[in-house]
């Protein structure tokens, strides 16, 4: 859209000085449009960028958090094996007491 205003404010230009009866007046109109898109388009740039950064840093704080839960899975899965381990013993312990 910007681009647009631009190629615009470009061809009214063009077309004005080109026409011979060009007045100074549509040329500063012309001119204000460009300048008014310039201001748009870098004010879109900034907005873009700051997404971009807003993006990045949401980017961050996904892998952090993904590091977070891999670790707590592994925590849990050791846990789990702990479990199960000590399970284990006391059935064999408890087959013992019966056998005897």
């Amino acid at each position: 859209m910007i681009k647009n205003v631009l190629k615009v404010g470009a061809i009214v230009l063009v077309l004005s000085v080109a026409s011979g009866c060009a007045s100074q007046a549509a040329i500063d109109a012309a001119q204000a449009t460009a300048d008014n898109a310039a201001r748009d388009a870098a004010a879109a740039k900034s907005t873009a960028e700051a997404a971009r950064a807003a993006a990045d840093s949401a980017a961050q704080a996904a892998r952090s958090a993904q590091s977070t839960a891999d670790q707590a899975l592994s925590a849990a899965t050791e846990a789990q094996a702990c479990c199960d381990a000590n399970r284990d013993r006391l059935e064999r312990m408890f087959q013992r007491s019966q056998a005897k």
